[in-house]
Formats: structure tokens, C-alpha cells, sequence
């Protein structure tokens, strides 16, 4: 059973912000579906994007089910505007070169897997089940980009550059998942929730400890001005949304 109240408001805006992160970054690795620096590379990538997308779904489905009236979760995959979306903006940007992802994969997965432990408890029977299954799928994520990063990051001098760039590049966006502008406290309060400042501890020893087994150096930067909890994106959110969403736009009603 659900904890829901007269207002599901919050809660449908805290579900929406996970499975809208799930999804978006399930589009942006799918785009390396054939494009891989090997064969195996392909299939597992188009895997993490297949659980990835499959968390959203649950976390979409549940979304609009808790809305009056309902909604589909291709209704709000497919029908919503940039602005409705509540993604983060470290899952939306270009992906850039291989290392670029497994970057940004790392620091996505290490806050999904902390994430999804605790929610597994959630005083929401719903969120609890989609956590136990997610959380088992974000292991396996966050330790194929433990092995990549592992692998560039101590690997040539070249590799070791181009990862290290890598890092850097994505860390000023990784603080947006720790915020919790978007979230009502009565819901961490009931136990529905979890609070994502809780997870910053955790998640930073475990990717500090990675970045330093591949002799990667830990950034020291400012994180970057974002909003995407807000509903406030750049333009590369744009270009993915009209990919994605395109057919379905296109053909309305459309089954096959």
C-alpha cells in the first residue's frame, strides 16, 4: 500500500525527479549503442540503459498513477515539456568521449546504489519494491564503470589525461543530487522519502576511493549553477527531448 495523503503533490514530485533521472540517462547512454570502443562495450551499455529504463518506467508508472486524473508513463515520457521534466543536469549533458561517461556512469551509480539500499526501508510499499530491485541493477552499473575508470584512469599516459579531463568535467554537476530543493520534508519525515544530503557522505568515500586506486586526482571545483530540479535545463536537454520524444509526438495514439 501506498502512504499518500489528500495531496500526493510532493510525493508525485519526488518520484517524478528519480524516474525523470533514470530515463533521461537511459536516452544519453543508449546513443552509444553501436558506437562503443568494443563489440562487449555495446551490449553492456545497452543493458545499463535497458535498467535504467526500466526503473523509470516503475518510477513513471507509479507517478501518474498517483495523479488525478492518472496519467501513463508515456504520457509524461512523451508529453511532457523541458520544463516539467525534473532531472538533474549531470544526467542531460552530451555525452563526450567514453571516459566522459563512465565518469558521469560512476557518479550516477554510486548515488543510485546508496540511494536504492535506503529506499529498499521506504514507508511506501511501492517505492520499497522498485528500490529492492533497482538497487541489485545499480550495483552491477556502478561496478562496470568502477572497471573503466579504473582502467583509463591507471592505464597510458594519454588514457590516464583523457579521464582525468573526464572527472573534472562532470564533478561541478554531481552536488545537484545531494540538494533537496525539490523535496518535502514531512515525506523523509514519514519514512517515505530518503534525504539526499544523507547520501553525500557514503557516495564520496566510495568514488574518492576510486579515483585513487586509478591515481585519478579528486577535483577541487565549485559546483556548477544548475536547476534542473526546477525544471530549468540547458539546451542540450532540448535536443534530447525532441529525439526522444519525436514518434510519439509525430503518431499520437500510435500502438505497434
Amino acid at each position: 500500500m501506498a502512504v499518500t495523503g489528500p495531496d500526493n503533490s510532493a510525493l508525485v514530485g519526488y518520484v517524478l525527479s528519480l524516474g525523470d533521472d533514470s530515463l533521461v540517462a537511459a536516452q544519453r547512454l543508449a546513443e552509444w549503442i553501436a558506437a562503443s570502443p568494443q563489440l562487449e562495450e555495446d551490449v553492456a551499455v545497452g543493458n545499463i540503459a535497458l535498467d535504467l529504463l526500466g526503473q523509470a518506467r516503475s518510477l513513471l508508472t507509479y507517478a501518474g498513477s498517483l495523479e488525478d486524473p492518472p496519467r501513463t508513463e508515456d504520457d509524461l515520457a512523451y508529453f511532457r515539456d523541458e520544463r516539467d521534466f525534473r532531472s538533474v543536469h549531470l544526467v542531460e549533458r552530451a555525452n563526450g568521449d567514453f571516459g566522459v561517461t563512465m565518469a558521469r556512469l560512476l557518479f550516477l551509480s554510486s548515488y543510485h546504489y546508496e540511494l536504492y539500499a535506503r529506499l529498499q526501508r521506504s514507508a511506501d510499499e511501492t517505492l520499497a519494491a522498485i528500490a529492492a530491485k533497482a538497487v541489485k541493477e545499480v550495483d552491477y552499473h556502478r561496478d562496470h564503470a568502477t572497471m573503466w575508470v579504473l582502467r583509463l584512469g591507471d592505464g597510458t599516459e594519454l588514457s590516464h589525461a583523457r579521464m582525468q579531463a573526464a572527472v573534472d568535467a562532470e564533478w561541478p554537476y554531481v552536488e545537484e543530487l545531494f540538494g533537496n530543493e525539490h523535496l518535502d520534508p514531512a515525506l523523509v519525515e514519514s519514512g517515505v522519502a530518503v534525504d539526499p544530503a544523507e547520501l553525500r557522505g557514503p557516495w564520496r568515500e566510495y568514488v574518492a576511493g576510486v579515483l585513487a586506486e586509478a591515481t585519478l586526482t579528486l577535483p577541487d571545483v565549485p559546483p556548477a549553477v544548475t536547476g534542473g530540479r526546477r525544471g530549468v535545463h540547458d539546451e542540450q536537454m532540448g535536443y534530447l527531448l525532441a529525439e526522444m520524444q519525436h514518434l510519439a509526438r509525430s503518431h499520437p495514439g500510435a500502438t505497434w
